[in-house]
């Protein structure tokens, strides 16, 4: 099937054509899925709307190069440094400038780190840069980059520290003890005498002894079931939570996860694919809800009457990643939240907002879960992340609910 058939402006009449697609190229960089056809599909689709009135413009590319909600921001801030004024992207960069292991200093949080990251002139292959010789760094003051990429926040990063952060989150696990089952197991150190073995054992052997056989209570990993929030406050964390998630699903079994904004999706199956970009695509299209409102009380009573008593037994462990913020202001919240304690071993809530010092627990949602947690832990970089295995294997039973990790 042949393509759509664009007329090109000729020369000397115009470069829109080769300017749209350099745009196209900014925003492939900055994360967007473009391709050489939606180039093709924009400049079809700006013959037909034309490009005399800026808003037609911006929707016509709009409308072509984004697909989900979660892009609109990172195409909103491209298209207006790309097409305002030929100099303004040079001005806007000078602002990003000094920069410290290739990050973007947070004093200029406009621009999306990601965006600024794309725009950002690049060293041609073959080419060396020459070093500044009037700025010296001493080594000594320094610390290694695996440090600072642990230090920093997941939504302040750009897209190689991403990068560099999904590896390093890969090989994370969490060291959650084992508890004692009433399943018993052969054991030759066990306290039980296994009858049935033992008078099988004699059976076989015909000795005129009789060995003992002995068992012992298993001991197991008990399940791990996580309610991830992705909302829109919450969709850059999440995005790396999930990668988190698809370590831990494929290192050990009975992970389960559910992910919640407007409603409950459950998306265990899809985290258990061993390749994670196959893992994430399916997890992409199963959810219908990303970036969107939350609905927390909703989704925990909905958890509650058709998950509760099938992944909550045997001791199970959860987790609850969300930044508290209810659209629908605590309603059946505190009710639900209480059963969900009450059906679980420990129940830890993740909150990216606790990177903030000053964090008070003034929104309503806020309030009512607190009493019915056991830890309440921040989650914004891999630092917390790796804190939370340690606070997982420290826990005791029964711990005082509401405490803020030192």
């Amino acid at each position: 099937m042949e393509g759509p058939q664009v007329r090109v402006p000729p020369a000397g009449r115009g470069k829109l054509a080769e300017n749209v697609m350099h745009f196209a190229r900014v925003l492939r960089a900055a994360g967007l899925p473009v391709g050489p056809g939606k180039v093709l599909d924009a400049l079809a689709a700006l013959e037909i709307a034309g490009v005399e009135r800026r808003d037609d413009f911006y929707w016509t590319l709009a409308a072509v190069f984004v697909d989900r909600r979660e892009q609109f921001e990172l195409f909103d801030q491209a298209f207006h440094i790309f097409w305002r004024d030929p100099k303004l992207l040079e001005r806007v960069m000078s602002l990003f400038l000094p920069q410290v292991q290739g990050r973007v200093q947070e004093e200029q949080p406009e621009m999306s780190n990601r965006l600024a990251d794309a725009l950002l002139p690049r060293d041609k292959p073959g080419e060396t840069p020459e070093a500044p010789q009037e700025i010296e760094l001493d080594a000594t003051f320094t610390v290694s980059e695996r440090e600072v990429l642990q230090r920093a926040d997941f939504e302040s990063m750009t897209n190689e520290e991403l990068a560099q952060a999904k590896k390093l989150i890969a090989n994370l696990r969490l060291p959650i003890p084992e508890v004692r089952t009433r399943r018993l197991v052969p054991d030759a150190r066990g306290r039980r005498v296994d009858l049935r073995a033992t008078l099988r054992a004699t059976l076989r052997s015909g000795a005129d002894i009789i060995p003992l056989r002995r068992r012992s209570p298993e001991s197991r990993h008990p399940p791990l079931v996580v309610l991830c929030d992705i909302s829109g406050s919450m969709s850059r964390y999440s995005r790396m939570f999930l990668h988190f998630l698809h370590a831990i699903t494929n290192d050990r079994d009975r992970v389960h996860t559910f992910v919640f904004g407007t409603r409950l999706t459950n998306i265990t199956r899809h985290l258990r694919h061993r390749d994670v970009d196959v893992a994430l695509a399916g997890v992409a299209a199963a959810v219908a809800d990303w970036s969107g409102g939350t609905r927390i009380g909703a989704s925990i009573k909905e958890f509650n009457l058709r998950w509760s008593r099938r992944v909550l037994g045997q001791n199970a462990v959860l987790l609850l990643i969300t930044d508290g913020l209810d659209r629908d202001l605590g309603k059946d919240l505190g009710p639900e939240m209480e059963r969900l304690h009450k059906s679980c071993r420990k129940l830890i809530w993740l909150n990216p907002l606790l990177r903030y010092e000053g964090f008070e627990p003034r929104p309503l949602g806020v309030r009512v879960m607190l009493p019915h947690v056991d830890a309440f832990l921040p989650a914004h970089n891999i630092d917390s992340l790796i804190a939370l295995g340690r606070a997982l294997s420290s826990l005791p039973d029964g711990a005082a609910p509401a405490r803020r990790a030192a």
